[in-house]
């Protein structure tokens, strides 16, 4: 039977990374999962906000210089409207003197090509059944099946939300400008995307309360962007559907402990965070990120079991998961809340926080990973 350094368990966007990030070490892989990216019977109406340093991740694999232009659209701008009338908060890349805040990349042609290159790498091999291997990697996702069985702290904290995903088209050019409304209790994201068959267009993110999200998904289309035309602002223009559907529950969660003597956790199965700011996968590729840079840098005598090694991980991640959780999690009751004085307070904390350049760019450093 063959042996393997590694098992990944899980087959998204993070698990197929990480196996294209230690196969390149010559470490030998397993990937549970399935490694094709046919088209699911579903459409998927996904798009990524990724950040610098996960661009960066994705080019050492040999895979963003490989997706489609179609697939990529970069963020010059982002635009963050209070629920009263002036209250704005902008971000735009010039003043951060970087070409580009972010990029949002189609979920489907992400995946396409990510199974692509495991295809031309060597050291990893698609396995149907749990394979012995010194590390497991458990990259499953929220339900991980695995990390219950290893008995580890997952307490969900529902938000009794649901996220609402579709693709838009919309009447005016977006110009690489992402905007977002934080309107009580929901939040509003549109992400500018390149459709050269579909003229201007964005993905919509729209978070809300579960019952708002029911009512608007059982709505004709036609009342859909009405709904949706009425929280935007007129400055985008527009917006109509140029697709179905789609909605997923919303949740706080971090797993305790992310590690143990033989596995680790990584991605959606380690922390789950609000996507109000878009860093979910951000997390879970930095995740991979820092996990193949222990394995690199670990003593020539050392395990890759060993539980020491894998708390310089657990370690490494576990501040900056911390603290995005916190984070999404406090915007979001803070404007969850409808007591007028909380409303106020917000609303001029925007405007205020929006003529402190200083603050701006350190808030833009840390989104765009730095």
């Amino acid at each position: 039977m063959q042996t393997y350094d590694v098992l990944v368990r899980g087959s998204g966007c993070v698990g197929r990374s990480l196996a294209l990030a230690l196969g390149a070490q010559g470490l030998r892989v397993a990937l549970l999962g399935s490694a094709d990216a046919s088209p699911s019977q579903r459409e998927d109406l996904r798009s990524y906000a990724l950040n610098a340093a996960a661009v960066g991740l994705l080019r050492k694999l040999k895979v963003w210089d490989s997706l489609p232009a179609s697939a990529i659209s970069p963020v010059y701008d982002m635009k963050i409207h209070g629920d009263a009338a002036g209250a704005l908060l902008e971000f735009s890349a010039w003043s951060q003197g970087v070409p580009e805040l972010a990029y949002i990349v189609d979920a489907a042609a992400l995946e396409q090509q990510l199974a692509t290159a495991l295809r031309f790498a060597p050291h990893v091999q698609v396995v149907d059944a749990p394979v012995p291997a010194a590390l497991t990697a458990l990259c499953e996702g929220r339900a991980s099946a695995a990390r219950a069985e290893l008995g580890v702290r997952f307490e969900l904290k529902s938000y009794g939300q649901r996220a609402i995903a579709a693709r838009l088209r919309c009447e005016r050019a977006h110009q690489g400008v992402a905007q977002q409304w934080f309107r009580s209790p929901d939040v509003l994201a549109l992400l500018p995307i390149d459709a050269p068959d579909e003229g201007a267009s964005y993905g919509l993110v729209w978070s809300l309360p579960e019952a708002r999200a029911e009512a608007l998904l059982a709505l004709e289309p036609a009342a859909f962007e009405e709904a949706l035309n009425e929280v935007c602002s007129a400055s985008v223009g527009r917006l109509s559907l140029a697709s179905g559907r789609a909605a997923w529950p919303l949740a706080l969660a971090r797993a305790e402990p992310m590690q143990g003597p033989g596995w680790v956790l990584l991605g959606d199965a380690a922390h789950l965070v609000h996507p109000l700011a878009g860093q979910g996968l951000n997390l879970g590729l930095a995740d991979v990120a820092a996990l193949a840079r222990v394995l690199a840098g670990r003593e020539s005598w050392r395990s890759l079991a060993d539980e020491r090694l894998l708390r310089r991980y657990a370690r490494e991640r576990q501040l900056d998961t911390w603290a995005m959780g916190e984070l999404t999690d406090g915007l979001l009751r803070a404007f969850a809340s409808d007591a007028a004085a909380l409303r106020l307070l917000r609303n001029r904390g925007l405007s205020a926080l929006n003529s402190v350049p200083p603050l701006k760019r350190w808030l833009t450093a840390r989104a765009l990973g730095a």
